[in-house]
């Protein structure tokens, strides 16, 4: 999948409000900005969960392995996750 293309995939219902991962960046780089020093990493959009939001669309996506684990949390590739989202996060500043 190209950077592109996981920056266009569609997001679950997530504390952002984002429709897109593409959109869900932006807002995080907005909370950044907003909040400066006191920006809580752990917590940008009030949850500790903030980075399984973005690694769901990727299993969704079928871009990462994973699924539900027996108490019905995400369980999927972190590492690859990760991976994908620089990827897509270079894309964003990359100049056309």
């Amino acid at each position: 999948m190209t950077p592109a293309e996981i920056l266009a995939l569609p997001m679950q219902v997530n504390d952002a409000d984002a429709a897109t991962i593409r959109e869900y960046l932006v807002k995080l780089l907005a909370e950044v900005w907003e909040w400066g020093e006191e920006f809580n990493g752990k917590r940008p959009f009030g949850n500790s969960d903030w980075e399984d939001e973005l690694f769901l669309a990727l299993v969704n996506a079928g871009a990462i392995q994973g699924g539900p684990d027996k108490y019905g949390d995400l369980d999927c590739d972190g590492y690859a996750g990760r991976a994908a989202i620089a990827t897509a996060i270079k894309e964003l500043g990359a100049v056309k």
